[in-house]
């Protein structure tokens, strides 16, 4: 089983979800940060980087009430098009058919709430290849926490020690390595502004193509 992570891995969803952000915290009467401000910011999930975008506007962390109408602008504004300016990183489509054409049972697993995997992955027409998804909300805990792997490997009744973990950030390889799965990164996502090599990834490729190769 190969696991992957979606932002950052897949699809570079940051000009959406900056938009996302941008309009959320001008409705809420905020100063909008920058489309290179909210690459940095993401990877956590959606509260996480409606909290982020907030304490930079604000100079410190935000009131409850503050962040919770944030980020239910966010949900808002980011859920009318998630895919308005998304696009597939090269290569992603083809290695992914090739490698669920060569039998290998694919799963995703991202802190990007639930609710918008199916509709971002039928966009590009990746659903189907998928034989299980896991959201930031659809569990107790999240990326790094080691659960969502557990969770999948567990529902598919395949032992981590075979199974692999195929992200961009430090979240998805200290979730992979806590797991007790192979880890493989990928240098071009959201890893904060850091290398992914600081991790210490089991293998890092620079295209999902060198996983069919």
């Amino acid at each position: 089983m190969i696991a992957f992570d979606l932002d950052g891995t897949l699809i570079d969803s940051v000009p959406d979800l900056a938009v996302g952000v941008q309009r959320a915290l001008q409705e809420v009467g905020r100063s909008a940060p920058s489309e290179s401000q909210v690459r940095d910011w993401v990877g956590n999930g959606a509260q996480v980087l409606v909290e982020r975008a907030l304490t930079w506007s604000l100079g410190n962390a935000p009131e409850a009430a503050l962040q919770q109408s944030a980020y239910e602008a966010f949900m808002r504004h980011y859920g009318a098009a998630p895919n308005a300016l998304t696009t597939l990183y090269p290569e992603v489509f083809e290695a992914l058919h090739a490698l669920h054409d060569a039998g290998y049972q694919l799963a995703l697993i991202t802190n990007k709430p639930e609710r918008f995997i199916a509709p971002i992955l039928s966009h590009f027409d990746l659903l189907p290849l998928f034989v299980a998804t896991v959201g930031g909300d659809s569990l107790a805990e999240k990326k790094p926490s080691p659960l969502p792997l557990l969770h999948i490997a567990e529902t598919l009744d395949i032992a981590p020690s075979v199974s692999v973990m195929v992200g961009d950030s430090r979240h998805d390889i200290a979730a992979g390595k806590a797991a007790g799965f192979t880890t493989i990164a990928l240098p071009y996502g959201y890893n904060h502004g850091d290398p992914i090599e600081q991790s210490q990834p089991d293998l890092l490729v620079s295209s999902l193509r060198e996983l069919i190769a």
